[in-house]
Parts: C-alpha cells; structure tokens; sequence
C-alpha cells in the first residue's frame, strides 16, 4: 500500500500522517481540491474524498466506513493500545483529582472511544468465520512487526475482548465521572 492515496475520513488522514510523515499531524496543512481534501505532510499527500467524509460522518464511524487502505491491521491494533494506554493513565490522573474539569473528563472520554474505534477498525480486516487476521493485513512494516511480536493479538477471539474491555472502560469511566466534569 502507498504511503500517500486516499482516506476515508479526515480522522484516517491524520492518523496516517501521524505514523508516516515527518512531523506528523502536527505539520499538515489541508486544502479543497475539485474531489476531496488533500491533506499534506513531510512531502507526503493524502486525499479524503468529500464523499467518503460524508459516509463516516453518516455511519458514525470516527475512521471512515469500509476497510482502511492506508493502515493495516497491526497498526490499527497499535493506535487502540496507545490510546488505551493514554486512557487509563488520564483517568487515574482524573480520579486522583476530579476537580470539575470538563476538557480533561473529554480527553479520557475520546481516547477510550479512539482506542475502541482502532481495534474495530483491525476487526475490519478479518474473513468472516476466520479465527485471525490473514498475513495480507499486514502490509506495513509496523504492521508485521506488531504482529510478529505478539501473534496472539491478531486472533478474533483477542480483538474482540480489547473492543469489549475499551468500551466497557469507557461506559465506566462516563457511569464514574461524568457528574465531575
């Protein structure tokens, strides 16, 4: 898969920046093109065509519907463990201090639903019926790497518990908190 092309979502197209280009995120600019934005970064371009922007906001999907051709699945996997990681650390800083801070309760609140949205995105990757995902999710070298490391994370089985612990987490952390904010 190209380090450039298309994304499903504006979302996608930064998350992808994030991983490849030099300076991430943080250094793109966005411009209107005649079929999409086009999203630059460290010499790198992604288009988000208008229509698939409209599909992720019209099926509430944060990434994009469909199936990610930018991230392979193991990078998928990799995002929902940062954010997860990020999720808890936040929320043990907000529980040692629930000072009414709404921007803080939010950030919690987006990494669960970032980390959750990540695995389901990996869940995409996989055959109906098969038990994990197939080597031609991987195209990536971060990818295979992750998968290499720790096969067992790419199982259905493993995926689908990370999705129900990140979004039972998340029901949490709101069900605990939410007066707080």
């Amino acid at each position: 898969m190209p380090e450039g092309g298309r994304a499903r979502s504006l979302v996608e197209a930064y998350v992808h920046l994030d991983l490849v280009a030099s300076g991430g995120s943080a250094q793109a600019s966005v411009t209107e093109a005649p079929d999409g934005w086009l999203v630059r970064a460290g010499g790198l371009e992604v288009l988000v065509p208008y229509e698939a922007e409209q599909a992720a906001r019209q099926s509430g999907t944060t990434f994009g519907a469909g199936v990610s051709e930018l991230l392979d699945a193991g990078q998928w996997v990799r995002i929902g463990a940062t954010y997860a990681s990020r999720a808890l650390e936040s929320g043990l800083f907000f529980t040692a201090d629930p000072s009414p801070d709404p921007a803080r309760f939010h950030t919690v609140v987006a990494d669960w639903s970032f980390a959750a949205d990540a695995v389901a995105e990996a869940l995409k990757f996989l055959p109906e019926g098969a038990g994990e995902l197939p080597p031609e999710a991987f195209w990536t070298e971060m990818g295979r790497s992750a998968r290499d490391a720790e096969p067992g994370r790419f199982t259905r089985a493993k995926l689908e518990s990370d999705l129900a612990f990140y979004r039972q987490s998340l029901a949490d952390f709101r069900r605990l908190h939410a007066e707080d904010a």
